[in-house]
């Protein structure tokens, strides 16, 4: 498949991703594990059926230390065995945060407290932050349709 434009050759484009890049160095320096920030967006990007996003974390994840036990289990994190209660509401927050178009409510109470009982304020609000912008960088890369498989650790910190 081949991409609809060259994102990284768009001046326009170049700007915005220096910016959304910029927040998401921000939040990677919170208390926020790192672990837990990379599930998140693993699974946000597959359920907005972004192969790049989805290629990209599962390789950073496995370039900090993360087990291919834990990353294949991602998208079944439910019925899994391997993934902390923290994580699983951090999960749940992130699938809720993620398809706030099929929740009439967006994210329930229920799911928010589960959350809250495993983070604090600081590390929700990272949470939230983290949610909204994977949720942005997944769409960028579904409408031009940004290929997956090719991306290597680190490849993109130039920017």
């Amino acid at each position: 498949m081949d991409p609809r434009l060259n994102v990284f050759g768009s001046p326009t484009v170049g700007k915005f991703l220096k910016h959304i890049v910029s927040a998401n160095k921000v939040l990677s320096e919170s208390s926020l594990p790192a672990a837990t920030q990379e599930l998140v967006k693993i699974r946000a990007s597959q359920i907005n059926g972004c192969g790049f996003c989805t290629d990209m974390h599962t390789k950073d994840a496995i370039a900090a230390g993360e087990t291919t036990l834990r990353l294949n289990l991602v998208a079944a994190w439910r019925e899994a065995t391997v993934f902390t209660e923290a994580e699983r509401a951090a999960l749940e927050l992130a699938e809720e945060g993620t398809r706030i178009a099929d929740a009439a409510g967006g994210v329930s109470d229920e799911v928010w407290a589960r959350a809250a009982k495993h983070y604090d304020e600081e590390q929700l609000a990272t949470l939230a932050s983290l949610i909204a912008l994977i949720n942005a960088f997944n769409r960028m890369n579904v409408i031009v349709r940004q290929p997956a498989g090719d991306y290597e650790p680190g490849q993109l910190s130039h920017l």
